[in-house]
């Protein structure tokens, strides 16, 4: 195992990570339903077409929007499409005092990367009662030029405009292990944050994976406890 008491920087990523897995079906189920929607009007077809363009592109593109950008640029305003499947009801996400005060307690600096928008991010973290933590300090799929993760440019410009070293003092959590391969994060601390969605095949993962968790407060304080050693 990777040694945590080096850890100076901390990147998450935000929807399934920053809140609880069990919310990812409630909140992404709203966002998915509303992609599902947002392509059956601009494409003009039923929603069982359009759900599967969203599956297929999801799969082959790291997220539905950069396949329709890919194939239908003429039609496709991806901020549009951020702006409309994001106006969704955060009513299940509470308050994580645990989270926040190890967020504060850790000496460590850290930073928000989503393949969502910053609206979004901002949106759940307000929830959750960490927002004023991360002011300044994320950057969303427009900020990395609507290229997704995995792509390493995308870690890559998160880790060049906050001069994060892509080495062992730098610790990545993620909730889908595929993001974890980029090539940026080849030397980090890659740290999974477990769940049964389908995309994550670990098995194909696995070798990428440094360390496996469920709650992403005890961690913190793990590496907290750790430095103070």
């Amino acid at each position: 195992m990777k040694d945590l008491k080096k850890v100076k920087y901390l990147i998450l990523d935000m929807d399934g990570t920053i809140y609880m897995p069990r919310h990812l079906k409630t909140l992404f189920g709203q966002v998915s339903a509303k992609m599902t929607e947002f392509i059956a009007l601009k494409l003009g077809i039923d929603k069982i077409k359009a759900k599967k363009i969203q599956a297929d592109y999801f799969y082959k593109y790291d997220t539905s929007l950069r396949g329709l950008m890919e194939n239908y640029p003429k039609i496709i305003d991806p901020l549009e499409f951020l702006s409309f499947v994001h106006n969704i009801n955060y009513d299940c996400l509470e308050k994580d005092v645990e989270l926040r005060e190890e967020l504060l307690k850790l000496d460590v600096k850290a930073y928000i990367c989503t393949n969502g928008s910053k609206e979004h991010a901002f949106n759940c973290m307000k929830r959750i009662g960490i927002d004023d933590l991360f002011e300044g300090k994320i950057m969303d799929i427009v900020d990395f030029n609507f290229k997704p993760k995995p792509n390493p440019e995308s870690l890559r410009l998160l880790c060049d405009k906050f001069q994060i070293p892509t080495n062992e003092e730098t610790v990545y959590v993620e909730d889908i292990c595929k993001n974890l391969s980029s090539d940026t994060a080849k030397n980090m601390i890659k740290v999974w944050f477990s769940n049964d969605e389908p995309i994550n095949n670990i098995d194909k993962y696995k070798d990428v994976v440094d360390y496996r968790i469920d709650n992403l407060a005890l961690f913190l304080k793990k590496i907290r406890l750790l430095k103070e050693k």
